[in-house]
């Protein structure tokens, strides 16, 4: 049987999570709850109930999970109403503003016995999906360096994104998905230490981008990058793996990775370069290294709503746990910190890998 479901927010990815629970096999849409009554009156027009309140959403029995997709200052008071309300709950990223805040929610969900989670929906990017397929695969070995980049040119959204006191700013915005995502691909290596800067070029209150270094203890590296001021964009995922090296463009193209299969220097010719000669920067053959594409893979973004609802009569485990929603935190508030200070700062948590 379908789960009861509402959306706190009718904005963009409130309307994304009604659209998509219109056509979901576990959730059905109970109805919305936005202060604007525009709106309300917007969804009502759709035949989309508007709760008048949030009190009147939590006093409807019938619904068993709610998803807060509202400004990011406001996330606190509202996760913790509805799940004092008896609601299971996701919330939009990023969860909190701060590890405290986040604490409070998991403390409340405890308290409660209620579940309580972060929607992170770039997990089934298709880019995302092909670097872990690599590296799930073993082909290339283990990963030395990911780099992950998302590219635009419009600067921040003109709306609370870009102001302080709403939790605007792109490490909070974007970085957050490339940060969890490449936690993933690294899961199980410690982090050792932090190196952030910050641009504001379109906007001086809060980042409009960002360069986070994550070193892990092991020596590798995942490097962060969002730019909201790029006409020209850099490689959405580059790899360099013990063994070769994978690239994706961006998430509409294949992956195409080069594996090395023989180191074969001793007997390599110099090349002729515009200005001289060079046998470091000589291209491989098709005899030292085998070049090939992964094709796209399929995702389904239900798959999420899908893995709460199991978690939610116990036949799961949610997908994004408070471990993982914890380490996520701390790693963008350190972000802040090594940016503030201008320094390399040592990762000193309990808590350092997924």
């Amino acid at each position: 049987m379908k789960k009861k479901f509402a959306v706190v927010g009718y904005g963009g990815m409130g309307s994304w999570h009604v659209n998509h629970a219109l056509t979901s096999d576990v959730v059905e849409l109970a109805g919305i709850y936005d202060i604007d009554e525009k709106k309300s009156e917007l969804a009502k027009s759709r035949g989309i109930r508007a709760y008048a309140s949030l009190d009147e959403l939590i006093n409807d029995k019938d619904v068993e999970l709610v998803t807060v997709a509202i400004p990011n200052d406001v996330h606190l008071d509202t996760v913790v109403r509805l799940l004092n309300g008896g609601k299971n709950v996701i919330c939009e990223k990023p969860v909190a503003l701060s590890s405290a805040e986040l604490e409070e929610m998991i403390s409340a969900a405890e308290k409660n016995n209620k579940l309580f989670t972060v929607h992170q929906n770039r997990r089934f990017d298709v880019d995302y999906l092909a670097i872990q397929k690599i590296i799930d695969s073993g082909d290339i070995g283990k990963p030395i360096r990911i780099e992950s980049r998302i590219h635009g040119s419009r600067g921040i959204p003109s709306d609370w994104r870009g102001t302080k006191e709403h939790g605007g700013g792109m490490i909070l915005d974007w970085g957050i998905h490339l940060i969890d995502q490449l936690m993933l691909a690294y899961r199980g290596e410690e982090i050792d230490t932090i190196n952030c800067t910050v641009t504001n070029i379109t906007n001086k209150e809060v980042d409009d981008g960002c360069y986070l270094t994550i070193t892990f203890k092991s020596g590798a590296v995942a490097f962060v990058e969002v730019g909201t001021y790029n006409f020209i964009p850099l490689p959405r995922f580059y790899m360099k793996a013990e063994k070769g090296t994978a690239i994706i463009t961006d998430w509409r193209e294949k992956a195409k990775v080069v594996k090395c299969k023989y180191w074969h220097e001793n007997d390599v010719l110099p090349v002729q370069t515009a200005a001289g000669l060079t046998k470091t920067m000589a291209p491989r053959d098709s005899i030292t290294v085998d070049e090939y594409e992964i094709d796209i893979p399929k995702s389904d973004v239900h798959d999420f709503y899908r893995n709460f609802c199991a978690a939610i009569d116990g036949k799961a485990e949610q997908m994004v746990t408070h471990d993982q929603m914890r380490l996520d935190m701390k790693i963008m508030e350190y972000a802040f910190k090594s940016a503030e200070l201008n320094q390399t700062i040592k990762f000193d948590e309990k808590l350092c890998k997924f």
